[in-house]
């Protein structure tokens, strides 16, 4: 029984020192997701349809829940978020036709509805950040969270480009390696560096929104239910109380 109890710690504590770290050891920095700052939703909804929907859908989110939950209108949705002549009713769809995009990119994009919730935001806040020229690939840039990725670096006009710097390390089979220690801008985008975080974290926050729309009243409601069942409680107990007196 001990052994098995210990086993069960060993995988819990290998589980949550691998979520730190991205698929070749990159230390993953810390998303700041604020679901509450409805600013941010409203800047990551604007980058996601910009930079990100021509190639990925929220095919389970629609355009007027987004625009409730965030607090915009219906109005202005249809007048910054739609540049197609999709409703606003619709579903976040893009019209790129998949069998065009496996071509394109040999795997069509996949939806992002609930990327936050498969990858973890912490993640995604680092993948998005760590996007660095490589020649060698078909897009000419790789990724330190996600090496080899297929996918273009779509935000480059904000970021820039940027080259990787290296020091020595030891990769995962126990050899000696050069690993990424940190990157070097070599031709600078439209944003200053904090100021790409900070679209990186709206952008992430949004995600994060999307893979669970419900959360936040979910919580609120939650308290409520707290709330009752705590009182219910001490009803009960003086029902309880009462009840007994007279037996006693």
């Amino acid at each position: 029984m001990k052994k098995k109890i210990l086993a069960l710690v060993l995988l819990i504590l290998t589980s949550l020192s691998s979520t730190a770290e991205g698929e070749e050891g990159y230390v993953l920095q810390k998303a700041p997701i604020d679901l509450y700052n409805k600013a941010s939703l409203q800047k990551g909804a604007k980058l996601f349809v910009n930079y990100c929907m021509g190639c990925h859908s929220l095919e389970h989110q629609r355009y007027n829940r987004m625009a409730r939950d965030i607090g915009l209108t219906d109005a202005q949705v249809k007048e910054n978020l739609i540049f197609t002549d999709a409703k606003v009713g619709e579903l976040m769809r893009n019209s790129m036709p998949k069998s065009d995009a496996k071509r394109w990119f040999g795997v069509a994009p996949p939806d992002l509805s609930l990327i936050a919730r498969a990858r973890g935001v912490d993640y995604l806040y680092t993948y998005l950040q760590t996007f660095y020229l490589d020649p060698t690939r078909p897009f000419g840039v790789n990724n330190a969270v996600f090496p080899n990725v297929g996918m273009p670096h779509a935000i480059w006009e904000l970021q820039g480009w940027q080259k990787p710097v290296y020091e020595s390390g030891s990769s995962k089979s126990g050899g000696d390696n050069k690993v990424i220690s940190g990157f070097e801008l070599v031709e600078p985008g439209q944003m200053s560096t904090p100021e790409f975080k900070e679209a990186i974290a709206d952008l992430v926050n949004f995600l994060a929104y999307v893979g669970e729309p419900i959360q936040l009243e979910r919580q609120r409601i939650g308290v409520w239910v707290v709330l009752f069942l705590f009182l219910a409680s001490v009803v009960f107990y003086l029902l309880k109380k009462e009840y007994w007196k007279d037996i006693h």
